[in-house]
């Protein structure tokens, strides 16, 4: 499926959605809500195999035969996401009140409540809870790095591949209808006014955000290295543009790689870092969904404090590990933080992945311009260090 074709699915669903719920009787709408209903439960089973198919081999595989500087990496690019997090929700926490002051929607943390009800509702259990979908592939993961195996981590890198392909062939491609579901419900119900203001104002937020935050990297990469950070901005400006059209860290790693050389970062450093970057290091991702999450809250009439807040944003660098070689794969990978630690219900959850999608490509841009200034940072650290020759 082309990237570019997700997203036109995604916006053709909404405009369809509200067109056609503005006069469709209760019965199309009702049959569209059980659809969503079984759709949603669906998603909550495979939760749990999402987070292990990700997590599992992508912490099992990092950790190996990269000594010292792959433990100075992964922190940096943690570290990165982190603060992208945190300072997403700082800017919402005291944007959101003026910028989105009035806007509200009835209650829908339940799929019955504020929409119209589905003809019939099955539950499927998942397998596990979230948490524990998370300890055991923390454990697996670390043991599989300790230990080096090949037989276990070649087993996760296989379950990895057959969850990706329950993501592409089926999640992704019934997603458009998910969401058309949705905006005609709320259309026929009279909320989805509001939710086009909000997707506009949140919309621009964020990419006003990812700028500052690319600013904010290349100034402390600048610093070290004694560049112009605009210049080397610059100079990364392809990687942007590239993924902007492939909405993918992993397929822009080529130019990723040649524009990072430019910065005049280490080669060796370069070729280390910018493939581990591309999977773990989500700065523009997070802001997304930090800005996403608590928007949605706030159409609630909920609040979030920092303290309350900042495990969900502790959680979501680990959780994403591996996520961008997937469409849409970070929000994806993140609902069951959405469930579990923000109490979001399926339809909060559809906004959320409607939202999300709407500019996955300028996250993914910003997600892969940040892993120059991050190698950068490393470089800066190796010559100065010289951990590595």
């Amino acid at each position: 499926m082309k990237r570019f074709g997700l997203l036109a699915r995604i916006i053709t669903a909404i405009i369809l959605g509200i067109l056609i719920g503005s006069f469709a009787n209760e019965f199309f709408i009702r049959l569209f809500a059980t659809f969503n209903g079984l759709f949603g439960s669906f998603l909550s089973f495979i939760i749990p195999f999402i987070i292990i198919g990700f997590i599992t081999p992508g912490i099992g595989t990092m950790g190996r035969g990269a000594g010292k500087l792959l433990g100075i990496s992964a922190s940096f690019a943690y570290l990165s996401t982190m603060l992208a997090g945190l300072f997403a929700f700082l800017v919402a926490k005291n944007i959101y009140p003026a910028i989105l002051s009035g806007e509200s929607l009835q209650a829908f943390t339940d799929p019955t409540e504020g929409l119209s009800e589905a003809f019939i509702t099955l539950e499927i259990a998942p397998p596990m809870e979230v948490i524990t979908a998370l300890l055991f592939s923390f454990v697996l993961g670390i043991g599989l790095a300790v230990i080096k195996g090949d037989t276990l981590i070649n087993v996760t890198i296989d379950f990895r591949q057959i969850v990706q392909l329950v993501i592409e062939k089926f999640i992704i491609p019934l997603l458009p209808f998910h969401i058309f579901g949705i905006f005609a419900n709320m259309t026929y119900t009279g909320q989805v006014a509001t939710i086009l203001s909000v997707f506009l104002k949140v919309f621009v937020m964020i990419i006003i955000l990812h700028l500052l935050y690319l600013i904010f990297q290349y100034s402390i990469a600048g610093s070290l290295s004694k560049q112009n950070p605009f210049g080397m901005l610059k100079k990364m400006s392809p990687a942007y543009f590239t993924a902007l059209g492939t909405q993918s860290s992993a397929a822009t790693i080529p130019v990723t790689l040649k524009q990072a050389k430019q910065v005049k970062s280490s080669e060796n450093v370069v070729d280390f870092t910018i493939p581990l970057f591309a999977n773990i290091h989500l700065s523009g991702s997070t802001i997304t969904l930090v800005s996403c999450s608590l928007a949605v809250l706030f159409l609630q009439g909920e609040t979030a404090s920092l303290q309350s807040y900042l495990p969900f944003i502790l959680m979501l660098g680990v959780t994403m590990i591996a996520a961008p070689g997937v469409p849409g794969g970070a929000v994806m990978a993140a609902i069951g933080l959405l469930e579990s630690m923000l109490g979001f219900g399926p339809t909060m959850v559809s906004l959320m992945i409607a939202l999300y999608l709407a500019q996955d490509s300028f996250g993914t841009a910003t997600n892969v311009t940040g892993d120059g200034a991050i190698a950068s940072i490393v470089s800066s650290i190796n010559k100065k260090k010289k951990i590595t020759d």
